[in-house]
């Protein structure tokens, strides 16, 4: 399987960082694949794993804790989304459909026709900047929540916020450089996200009750942000398509290295007036997600 520096184009934020141009690079990335591998020295390998061990514990719970943390009266905007929760929009969506339809039958998605819920679980935390006036939006700015459990207490907000931090840090660069790509001033699209929430939002999903071959995880999508940032996972069957060629593309990291995946959701769509389209994407099982699965020393490479 190839990994993505050999299916996307890779930019390299230390370059912009140190004032050579990217820019162009990075805007021409996504209006042509709709996503981009980001490589930024900044990003620690450690930080990724101690804050996927802590995610793991995390779903590890009992569901009447993990309950908890829910808070459906904002809309799961913060905290905990449990399994079978969601539907994927895609279903029902006649615009959606017509993209599916138009792939080549090899290229397409698992079938979502039946429209049932995604059995995988979500947190939302948020890196915000509080906005210095009152919102009109709570639902938005609700405050984070903690997780109840004692054995989270002090681990839970240090590793989120400091792997939060280096996300939020590489997108907003990635924004910038997009946005003097475009011929637009560096702030125009990060200035517009200044009192955004900024989610950090991991995902998981249990392969012992959802493990089987083809089961669909996360049905084919785009996001509603402007940017959504992924790092290194321990299980592959995330696939995104490109948006120039419609070929579906697994998500396989390089196996070494300081790299993010960066894909565009449906704000800069409509920021740059479709020149750069919301990236699809899915989650599910696949022959390699259960190798991975019966092998753990292949998993931290996807």
């Amino acid at each position: 399987m190839a990994n993505l520096s050999q299916t996307l184009p890779v930019i390299d934020v230390d370059i912009f960082l140190a004032g050579d141009e990217a820019s162009q690079q990075a805007a021409d990335a996504l209006i042509t694949f709709g996503a981009l591998l980001l490589h930024d020295s900044r990003v620690s390998e450690g930080d990724n794993d101690t804050f996927l061990d802590l995610i793991e514990d995390y779903f590890a719970q009992p569901i009447a804790d993990l309950k908890k943390d829910e808070r459906p009266e904002v809309s799961y905007q913060v905290g905990v989304t449990l399994e079978n929760t969601e539907k994927p929009k895609c279903a029902v969506d006649e615009s959606c459909l017509n993209v599916i339809a138009r792939l080549d039958p090899t290229e397409r998605p698992l079938d979502i026709s039946g429209h049932h819920p995604d059995p995988k679980c979500r947190f939302f935390w948020k890196m915000s900047t509080p906005p210095p006036y009152k919102t009109e939006y709570p639902a938005l700015n609700a405050p984070n929540v903690i997780p109840k459990a004692p054995v989270f207490k002090d681990r839970w907000e240090p590793i989120m916020e400091k792997w939060g931090r280096s996300m939020k840090d590489a997108v907003e660069n990635v924004a910038e450089m997009v946005a003097i790509g475009l011929g637009l001033p560096r702030g125009t699209i990060k200035d517009a996200g200044k009192y955004g929430p900024h989610l950090l939002a991991p995902t998981a999903s249990d392969l012992v009750k959802y493990g089987k071959k083809d089961t669909i995880l996360a049905g084919f999508h785009t996001d509603l942000n402007c940017l959504t940032i992924h790092g290194r996972s321990r299980f592959p069957g995330l696939n995104i398509w490109a948006r120039n060629t419609g070929k579906r593309i697994p998500v396989r990291f390089p196996p070494t290295g300081r790299f993010l995946l960066v894909q565009a959701g449906k704000q800069i769509e409509h920021l740059t007036a479709g020149l750069i389209k919301a990236g699809y994407h899915e989650v599910v099982v696949n022959e390699a997600t259960l190798e991975v699965r019966f092998s753990p020393s292949l998993s931290s490479k996807y």
